[in-house]
């Protein structure tokens, strides 16, 4: 067995051990997520808890874990007999990424129990983490239906199986703690808000303490076991603390005036819902019981609205979370005068928050300067250059994206069979059912009727006819679901100098958030890729953050002449090595421009060229056209033609008469095969 890295001797990281030791201390916290990025002791510090957990009784031989002191009445392995039980360690358990439902919840045995009426149930993973610890790592990325279950279970101490009249109930109260890199997608706000505390976590800038960081690993490398021996007191000390934490919560009064600021705290941040007082009242008492305390103070709710209320601030996923220290201050020196509390106690330890006077505040923002020129003029024909430019076509500084608003739905054609999603149709596991067919593999979906259909012209020959239904392996039939799928949305943005124009490029980088913003709620991955003076780059590879891309989007430049053609063969390039990677994920493409095109040789006929690669290989595309003025060309929907897609002013992209942006590859095809022969 692998000996764990000591969690004493994680380096610095206080608020991330604070939070884990609270939720040790008080499960009913709720637990944490754990925010930041890569290489920043997130999974080392969680699985260094399970160590800390003080060693629990079960039943001997129940697979879920029963408290023999209190057995569940309710538990599939029961009733227990009175007097078995052993003790062990608490579990750490870890939910990987690409678990299925029946990993996490269990599986009932449908065949057994349609054929023997035998209720088999084999429990999950949910099951395991009872009274123990349920890890899940880059939970950000588990589908959502998944991440549902598991937080439902961790509200009601319970998990419940229901398939086909057949239920199965068992307990499952666990710590949970979920880890994530925001750059590859934040969670939804409702389910952000179903953890306990949240902690962002980032690598020390302080040279000292990345040494002594670096020092610790390589010691733990080269002999693990004599590592966790040197550290061995240290990790007593606070196991026994944690011991007595959990002996003294009982004890700990929250007394009005604590409970006042709670809620004056979480209403001056304008949290939605009563989840966060309830949160942030539960922290306060774990706080005062990790301190030794049976009375809750003000630096407890403190410290408690520093982990409980950041990540439920956030309005949309472009917000960055965060709390304002002063206002908090604020609140809590006026709602606590009528209880004067100690000095709080600023000494060194997990969770230590420093002074407001130590942190530099934020240098205002000065604003978007303007763009080097006003209008169209001298866009497209002006020299490229590296360097800054006055009013010409030159690069030009970035202009802040219009306010976003709700866009109309754009989705693919056809049915797919991609990630679960809210964008296009697609055949998933959960959804209305459709159809039926022959299991392949495990049986998860029972199709009664079909299953039925299928058994009842053999009844005869298995001698039931009459008298009642057979029915066998061969008889039964998966249901076939229809749901909805989450695509690629490519951005492929015209950054040109045609384009950079103040208010149109403050029009397009708007219309373009408002779809960033869409594909978040439909949980797509998005891409954005930028064309401008001498050629194209991919400004963001495809991922699942939509944040990263709408900074992207932000600092775009913006000039030169209009390489329509690099744009466009660029975007090919990473749908291409997008289907090598998800072959399953199918793409929407959404090019803003004005249509125009005069980078490089024979750039209209390139541009067409380059084009009609999408509609030949039936890639689902939006033109979104930026073209302003009296009198207008119409090349952008002279574009949409040749992808095989359609045109979309920025008007009417939010207009609520718009119906089929996405049309029909191949009949558009053909159409325009009939026009070429005509």
């Amino acid at each position: 067995m692998t000996t764990a890295f000591p969690f004493t001797a994680v380096v610095g990281q206080d608020d991330l051990r604070l939070a884990l030791l609270l939720n040790a201390v008080s499960p009913r916290v709720g637990g944490v997520l754990v925010r930041g990025e890569k290489g920043t002791a997130k999974s080392t510090a969680v699985r260094a808890l399970s160590a800390l957990l003080p060693v629990v009784d079960v039943v001997a031989g129940c697979r879920f874990s029963c408290d023999p002191a209190d057995p569940d009445p309710a538990c599939p392995d029961g009733p227990h007999e009175a007097g078995a039980q052993e003790s062990r360690a608490a579990r750490m358990v870890e939910l990987p990424v690409g678990a299925s439902e029946d990993r996490l919840v269990g599986a009932l045995d449908i065949e057994r129990a349609l054929s023997e009426g035998v209720k088999a149930f084999e429990p999950g993973l949910l099951a395991d983490a009872h009274r123990g610890i349920l890890y899940v790592d880059e939970v950000n990325l588990l589908h959502d239906h998944l991440v549902d279950l598991l937080l439902d279970a961790a509200a009601m101490g319970a998990s419940y199986v229901e398939r086909e009249g057949v239920s199965v109930r068992h307990a499952a109260r666990f710590l949970l703690v979920g880890t994530m890199n925001p750059e590859e997608g934040e969670l939804r706000p409702q389910l952000l808000d179903r953890f306990g505390l949240t902690v962002e976590v980032a690598a020390s800038r302080e040279p000292d303490q990345r040494v002594e960081v670096v020092r610790r690993r390589l010691a733990y490398d080269d002999d693990p076991a004599g590592f966790a021996t040197r550290w061995a007191d240290e990790e007593s000390a606070v196991r026994a603390r944690v011991v007595a934490a959990r002996e003294l919560l009982p004890s700990v009064q929250l007394g009005d005036a604590a409970l006042r600021q709670i809620a004056a705290t979480c209403a001056a941040f304008e949290v939605d819902g009563m989840r966060a007082d309830i949160v942030m009242a539960r922290t306060a008492v774990a706080l005062a019981a990790w301190a030794g305390r049976t009375d809750v103070l003000a630096e407890d709710v403190r410290q408690a609205a520093l982990l409980a209320l950041p990540h439920r601030r956030r309005r949309n996923p472009f917000d960055a979370p965060g709390l304002d220290q002063d206002k908090l201050d604020e609140t809590l020196e006026e709602f606590g005068a009528q209880e004067p509390d100690p000095e709080p106690d600023r000494g060194a330890g997990a969770g230590e928050v420093e002074g407001d006077d130590e942190e530099p505040d934020p240098d205002p923002d000065p604003g978007s300067g303007g763009p080097g020129g006003g209008g169209d003029g001298g866009g497209d024909g002006a020299p490229e250059s590296g360097g800054p430019q006055g009013a010409g076509g030159g690069e030009q500084r970035p202009v802040r994206a219009g306010e976003p608003f709700r866009t109309k739905a754009l989705s693919v054609p056809g049915v797919g069979e991609g990630a679960a999603g809210r964008r296009s149709r697609a055949r998933t596991e959960r959804g209305r059912t459709t159809g039926a067919r022959r299991p392949q593999g495990a049986l998860t979906k029972l199709h009664l009727a079909a299953t039925v259909q299928a058994a009842a012209p053999h009844q005869r020959a298995r001698g039931r006819a009459g008298t009642g239904l057979v029915v066998r392996r061969d008889d039964l039939r998966q249901a076939v679901r229809e749901g909805h799928e989450s695509n690629l949305v490519l951005f492929v943005v015209d950054a040109s100098g045609s384009m950079a124009a103040r208010q149109r490029m403050t029009a397009m980088k708007g219309a373009v958030l408002s779809l960033l913003l869409d594909a978040y709620q439909r949980r797509d991955k998005v891409g954005l890729v930028t064309f401008r003076g001498a050629g194209a780059e991919v400004a963001l590879p495809p991922t699942s953050s939509v944040d990263a891309a709408a900074a992207r989007l932000e600092s775009l430049p913006t000039g030169g002449r209009t390489p329509l053609a690099a744009g466009l063969l660029r975007a090919h390039d990473v749908l291409r090595v997008e289907r090598m990677r998800d072959p399953a994920r199918r793409a929407l493409v959404v090019v803003v421009t004005d249509g125009r095109a005069t980078g490089g040789p024979e750039p209209v006929a390139l541009g067409a060229r380059a084009a009609r690669l999408f509609a030949a290989e039936g890639i689902a595309s939006v033109v979104v056209d930026c073209e302003a003025g009296m009198v207008r060309l119409g090349l952008a929907a002279q574009l949409a033609g040749e992808l095989g897609g359609s045109v979309v002013t920025l008007d009417e992209l939010r207009a609520d008469s718009i119906a089929g942006l996405v049309k029909d590859v191949q009949g558009n095809n053909r159409q325009q095969s009939s026009r070429r022969a005509a």
